[in-house]
Order: C-alpha cells, then sequence, then structure tokens
C-alpha cells in the first residue's frame, strides 16, 4: 500500500519520533514515544505518550489525545474536548491544512507517500511562538 485509504488504516500502535525546531530560543528538542489508536463510538482516539528532552533539562513524559472522525473522504481531527483541530484527506499522498487558535497560525502537512510510514509537519507561528514540528510514524 503506498498511501492510507480509510480511519480504520491507523488502528493500532504507531512508533513515533519528533523534532521540535523553536526559532525564538535556538532550541531543538527530541521525542520519541509511541502513538496508539483505538476504536470508539465515533472513530478513533488518538492518545501518545512519549519521552521529550529539552536541552538542559532533565527528560520528561509528554502526552496528547486526539478525536479522529470519518469525515466524507477524510478525517476530521478533534480536541480532545471535540473542538475542530484540522482536516486530512484521505487517499492523497500529501495534504495540508491550518487551524487559527487565536492568536496563533498552526500550518499542519501529511505524508503519506511512503505508508504505512508517515509525516507530520507543524509550523507554528504567533506573538510567542515560532516553531517547527517534525513526526514519524511507523509500525513498531
Amino acid at each position: 500500500m503506498t498511501r492510507t485509504a480509510a480511519l480504520a488504516d491507523f488502528v493500532g500502535d504507531w512508533r513515533l519520533t519528533r523534532r521540535i525546531d523553536d526559532a525564538r530560543t535556538g532550541q531543538v528538542a527530541l521525542a520519541e514515544g509511541l502513538a496508539r489508536f483505538v476504536p470508539s463510538a465515533t472513530g478513533l482516539i488518538y492518545d501518545e505518550t512519549l519521552r521529550l528532552k529539552l536541552p538542559g533539562q532533565a527528560p520528561m513524559t509528554a502526552t496528547r489525545r486526539y478525536l479522529w472522525q470519518a469525515d466524507g473522504d477524510g478525517i476530521a481531527v478533534l480536541f480532545d474536548d471535540g473542538r475542530p483541530f484540522h482536516r486530512i484527506a484521505l487517499g492523497e499522498e500529501a495534504w495540508e491544512d491550518t487551524h487559527w487558535c487565536a492568536p496563533d497560525n498552526y500550518r499542519g502537512s501529511y505524508d503519506f507517500g511512503d505508508w504505512p510510514r508517515w509525516i507530520s509537519r507543524w509550523a507554528v507561528t504567533g506573538p510567542r511562538k515560532e516553531y517547527f514540528m517534525v513526526t514519524t510514524y511507523d509500525r513498531p
């Protein structure tokens, strides 16, 4: 398979690696962990747990939760409280979307060209934020 075609393609565990380049501080944060997609009544629950390493600090555990739901020919990604975050098109090799969270702008892209390995990229800008984050997902 060269690209994802259904929400169910994501079910299960994914090993993830993440790099965050903070343009404001000039620091690079690195993280490794696990993303787990679990079926729910409305789609999938995305839970990630990772070990985050920030320069000059002890490693820490970080977690995130999103809700992924079928949305026509794509996936609606929601925050864990049900607020909309962004959308992913299915069957595409690459996809881009944006999310405005005043006062910050999130520009994201997904690369499914080497499925089942895939990459998420986010550029975030705002009065107090300016970073670029790349996350690579692989099956364990």
